[in-house]
């Protein structure tokens, strides 16, 4: 089952002579329970991707559809609860609010949508991510590492129907790194989570299921599905 598809998809910023093609006809689609890292290096596209794909801008031309709901079809506020309710992110700067504690940080979007906050599952992913002794703690009182995870935790609580990562480990450390990210593949595959992470990091990109190259605004090579992501999933 198709989770997220990108059709056609151009991102112009510009015009005339002076226009630069951060998109250039994108194709993509992503399975549930799949787990996709999109490598590519500096100015290639893969943050206007992942910010396309995440409804945080707006195409100039294409389509994107995820959990068989068009975005482009949205207006801002349908887009605003739609991304809220289904779309995780974890982004390179972890965005913690500093005044609230660990706990508080991981249900803000659950109790921002005005849900139930689903205790046990909230804390099964808390116990999976090693931050059972951290929840009264504030991020200053956290390592970076620890803050990745409480971000990481957070993006799961309101079970969204696809997770996207921005250079997740791109403020960590290399050990550090690879902790985070095995984290981040566990509660994937422990959670039935989809997840699509950006990164130029090529090591941390073996992670994934799937690996997918993008350059000047386009997708230009993919690797076979390594995992059998699909099974018992469903």
């Amino acid at each position: 089952m198709k989770i997220l598809t990108a059709v056609n998809l151009r991102k112009i910023y510009g015009k005339g002579d002076t226009a630069v093609r951060a998109l250039d006809g994108v194709e993509l689609a992503v399975e549930k329970g799949e787990f996709v890292a999109i490598v590519g290096t500096s100015g290639s596209g893969k943050s206007t991707l992942l910010h396309m794909i995440g409804g945080l801008d707006v195409p100039t031309s294409g389509t994107v559809t995820v959990d068989g709901q068009e975005l482009n079809r949205m207006t801002d506020e349908q887009l605003t609860i739609f991304r809220r309710r289904n779309i995780g992110f974890v982004f390179q700067q972890y965005n913690l609010v500093p005044m609230l504690n660990v706990w508080e940080n991981i249900i803000l979007p659950v109790k921002l949508d005005g849900k139930r906050v689903e205790k046990d599952y909230v804390e099964e992913i808390v116990s999976t991510l090693g931050l059972s002794e951290k929840l009264s703690n504030l991020p200053s009182a956290l390592s970076g590492g620890q803050q990745q995870r409480v971000a990481i935790a957070r993006a799961l609580a309101s079970k969204p129907a696809v997770l996207l990562a921005d250079e997740p480990t791109g403020n960590l450390d290399s050990r550090t790194s690879q902790d985070v990210l095995g984290l981040l593949k566990m509660t994937g595959d422990q959670f039935h989570q989809t997840i699509v992470m950006i990164t130029h990091n090529e090591e941390i990109a073996q992670l994934a299921d799937r690996i997918l190259r993008i350059e000047d605004g386009r997708i230009v090579s993919g690797s076979e599905r390594r995992h059998s992501y699909g099974k018992g999933r469903e």
